[in-house]
């Protein structure tokens, strides 16, 4: 895939549309570059490409940063503090360089802010890291921008998601670099694959944007959250290790095997006469790419936004080299057919170079096809061996959490929704629980989408239907709080706030209680328990049909409690609120 840029979210305890990303401060007196999966993803991908380009961007933020207030810029001092202090500890602890930070994904940007996190940046020895705004639309911020010089002059790249390929006369006039700094986001098929394609030339043809990133890198997340399988390709088996490179890899190969971050666009109408575009790049070193596509309207379009309809039809396209592309001889050619009637579609194939007589070359173009006519003979499809077989999660599954360095701050498989379940050594714990999973978010984050009230983490196959489950379970707040195990759990990522399943609830009141939902408004079953905080205890959720039962430390609690909905979901582990609680030898069956 050869990518040029690598985005990644600073994780802010909150839900970021799949599940929730842990941030390096959970609390104020608290720091650790060492959580979540981005800062190993980042090392990653700088060893298979050491010049590839860092992006940091935060969704939502941990709750004392807005002192209460669901808001970041009350305070800029101390989200300036909490961001630069990412950035220099990615240095610090992975030795990685962060190329450029954004402000807040989708969200209000603040002028204050920025100038002062720009004042910061600089302050620390920073001034090579850029920043992008907004990450939204095109406006406010272009118009902003225009009125606020001071503001001009610290703002390096108008970052807009999902343009539709267009811009606005406003940010076309504050002359800054314009990025499409979200796109794609669309199922990961051939259409899928004739959306990037269609996107990453036509975002310069019509909108003069010079960077498109795709939301998503990779499909590693349960297919039933929101937005399955919109990455540009998918790896969702972490139990089988089976993944799949999909179509959208090979066209991203198109583009980004024969250009790199420095090159130059050529300032010329893409648009082709039969429909379809093309672009033209070069290093100022004499070498040149073209990129062409001609996509059709039914087989290129995103999720969003609205694509309007035109045509495309088969045709001759005569290009003319001049000035200093004149002499070129001869073109290396990569073709791409995306072939949605037959099925077959043949990915970055190379072909014969194409003799270029006296500055001109002329190519047959059918429709849903990609071209790359360019000057490098360094393009490559590797063939890789065959990934390990698909295999459903295994229908018997139990984890201990005793591992004494993982390799992750998180369990495998567990996607935490609200919340986060981290690694956790019990030091004043000398028996069997020294080892455990625990819920560490104690107060609302500053939210992006609609965190539920409670904690959750979700674990297994969304298929499942009769299973049992069964969790040692340890609650930490004394007087109200609590703890679940679930199954049947029908939702998550922006969703969770609606998610509904069989939710088995113990609390530190010495009660007890069954719902069919997250939210426990739909109550089945309660009563008295004798469970308290301070304790270790083991919860068993039986579901077989139509029909629930719950056992407490082995005893029958509670049973013959009637299911009516879901029919399926996966199993899943939480709390009752933001607050401390551990969880141990998980087994679900």
């Amino acid at each position: 895939a050869s990518l040029h840029i690598l985005k990644v979210e600073i994780g802010g305890d909150g839900q970021s549309t799949d599940g929730t990303e842990p941030s390096h401060m959970h609390y104020e007196n608290d720091e650790n570059y060492f959580r979540g999966y981005e800062w190993w993803l980042m090392k990653e991908a700088k060893k298979r490409n050491p010049k590839i380009k860092l992006i940091g961007l935060p969704w939502t933020f941990p709750g004392w940063i807005g002192k209460g207030e669901n808001w970041p810029y009350d305070y800029p001092d101390v989200t300036v503090y909490y961001i630069v202090s990412w950035i220099l500890g990615a240095k610090q602890y992975h030795d990685l360089d962060i190329d450029y930070i954004g402000i807040w994904n989708e969200r209000a940007f603040s002028s204050k802010y920025i100038k002062l996190l720009r004042y910061t940046l600089d302050k620390h020895g920073l001034q090579q890291v850029r920043i992008i705004a907004s990450d939204n639309l095109w406006e406010p911020v272009s118009f902003v921008l225009l009125l606020d010089s001071e503001l001009h002059g610290v703002v390096d790249v108008i970052g807009a998601h999902y343009p539709g390929t267009k811009t606005v006369p406003n940010a076309l006039l504050t002359k800054k670099k314009l990025w499409s700094s979200e796109d794609y986001s669309t199922f990961n098929d051939e259409v899928g694959a004739g959306c990037w394609a269609r996107i990453l030339n036509q975002n310069y043809v019509n909108g003069n944007m010079t960077s498109t990133i795709a939301w998503n890198l990779v499909a590693s997340y349960y297919e039933e959250l929101p937005f399955g399988r919109c990455g540009l390709m998918t790896a969702q088996e972490p139990w089988s290790g089976h993944y799949k490179v999909e179509a959208p890899i090979w066209i991203t190969a198109h583009t980004t095997q024969f250009t790199q971050p420095g090159w130059s666009y050529l300032q010329v109408d893409g648009h082709l006469e039969g429909g379809g575009s093309f672009v033209a790049l070069t290093d100022g070193l004499g070498n040149l790419t073209i990129i062409i596509e001609t996509m059709t309207h039914n087989h290129s379009q995103c999720i969003r936004p609205p694509l309007p309809h035109f045509s495309v039809t088969p045709q001759r396209a005569t290009f003319y080299l001049k000035g200093s592309f004149y002499m070129v001889e001869a073109l290396q050619v990569w073709h791409s057919r995306l072939g949605f009637e037959s099925g077959n579609s043949s990915l970055f194939q190379k072909l014969h170079p194409i003799k270029v007589c006296k500055g001109s070359f002329s190519l047959d173009l059918n429709v849903d096809e990609v071209y790359t006519l360019t000057t490098l003979k360094t393009g490559q499809k590797c063939s890789c061996p065959e990934p390990p077989p698909p295999h459903p999660f295994p229908s018997n599954y139990k984890d201990d959490f005793n591992i004494r360095n993982p390799p992750f701050s998180e369990a495998p498989n567990f996607a935490d929704q609200t919340g986060v379940f981290e690694y956790f050594i019990n030091a004043s714990d000398p028996g069997d629980h020294v080892f455990t999973l625990r819920q560490v978010v104690v107060q609302r984050p500053i939210t992006w989408a609609s965190d539920a009230d409670q904690t959750i983490s979700l674990i297994g196959n969304f298929q499942w239907v009769n299973m049992t489950v069964t969790c040692d379970i340890y609650i930490e707040k004394k007087r109200d709080g609590g703890v679940f195990i679930a199954g049947r759990v029908d939702n998550g990522g922006i969703y969770v706030r609606r998610t509904k399943g069989v939710f088995f609830w113990v609390f530190a009141d010495g009660t007890y209680r069954v719902t069919g939902d997250l939210a426990g408004e739909e109550i089945l079953m309660k009563g008295l328990s004798g469970v308290r905080d301070s304790a270790w205890h083991t919860l068993t959720l039986n579901i077989q049909g139509t029909s629930a039962s719950g056992l407490l430390n082995g005893y029958p609690l509670w049973d013959n409690v009637t299911i009516s909905k879901p029919n399926n979901g996966w199993a899943a582990i939480g709390t009752r609120s933001f607050e401390f609680a551990q969880f141990d030898n998980f087994h679900v069956e």
